[in-house]
């Protein structure tokens, strides 16, 4: 075996340096912090665990593994994709290229269902709810609720039931486009729906997720729309509506909202509730 042939040998500290060098001359700004993720996730391991054995040598197929981590990540694979899943609201939810990737943002949603739950609220449904992660928090911060997960995508609500399974959360699931299939009123509807507009300025991650979960026409505001003009018949009175928008938009769905009989009550971060009184 001449020297070239030799399998390579590195710590895990050596492979830490190259990978967030690699990360860092692609121009991805969390290059450290991906290359500690993707070696966690390969070696099975904290990240913590890694700083306290960097000179631990890795496998040949440890690295060979670790390495084609890193080149989905040098190609812009976001790192959820790649190990996974993704943390929310303290919980750590399953995606695949799918789902939209749960983002904190997202979180807004459920402080504003907390503080404005209806009184009595007992049905409420989470439309367009990719890996469930809006509507699956909801079940298992307040148990009391009857949780319907709605998307379009079967796809989708695949994720969403492996998720509800693993977080033993007792939900309901229904394809649906927006509310066309979902039989019954409800208390409380939320919805991350695909606000994005094509022309906007966004990182090349996005490129790696579903058009379906991040695009709409009309400014990003098409969908969101589309669900506004369904609500008055799906409502009860007293109602909660609670939507996630890019604040840009909030002033147009407040005015929408406001034509079809629902008042604004507070937007907070991303998140924008409305009541039908």
């Amino acid at each position: 075996m001449n020297e070239n042939s030799k399998p390579k040998t590195l710590s895990n500290n050596a492979w830490l340096r190259d990978a967030a060098d690699q990360l860092a001359e692609a121009g991805i700004p969390s290059a450290r912090l991906d290359a500690e993720i993707i070696l966690a996730h390969t070696l099975h391991k904290s990240r913590t665990w890694i700083h306290a054995h960097g000179e631990d040598p890795l496998t040949q197929r440890e690295i060979e593994i670790a390495d084609a981590r890193l080149d989905l990540r040098l190609d812009r694979t976001p790192i959820a994709y790649i190990i996974g899943h993704k943390e929310f609201y303290s919980r750590l939810f399953k995606v695949t290229p799918s789902v939209l990737i749960p983002r904190p943002e997202s979180e807004s949603i459920i402080t504003l269902l907390k503080k404005h739950l209806p009184t009595g609220a007992t049905r409420l449904i989470d439309v367009g709810t990719g890996s469930g992660c809006l509507g699956i928090t909801a079940k298992l911060e307040l148990p009391a609720l009857n949780v319907t997960l709605s998307d379009i995508s079967r796809h989708a609500l695949k994720v969403a039931e492996n998720n509800a399974t693993a977080l033993h959360a007792d939900v309901t699931l229904v394809q649906s486009d927006l509310l066309t299939q979902t039989p019954g009123v409800f208390d409380v509807v939320i919805a991350n729906l695909p606000y994005v507009d094509k022309d906007w300025e966004r990182s090349p991650e996005t490129n790696k997720e579903p058009d379906l979960a991040l695009f709409a026409d009309n400014s990003g505001l098409a969908l969101i729309e589309q669900l506004l003009q369904q609500l008055p018949e799906t409502l009860h009175t007293s109602s909660l509506v609670l939507l996630e928008a890019d604040p840009c938009q909030h002033e147009a769905i407040i005015a929408l909202g406001k034509k079809l009989g629902l008042n604004h009550v507070e937007t907070e971060g991303y998140a924008v509730a409305l009541t039908k009184a």
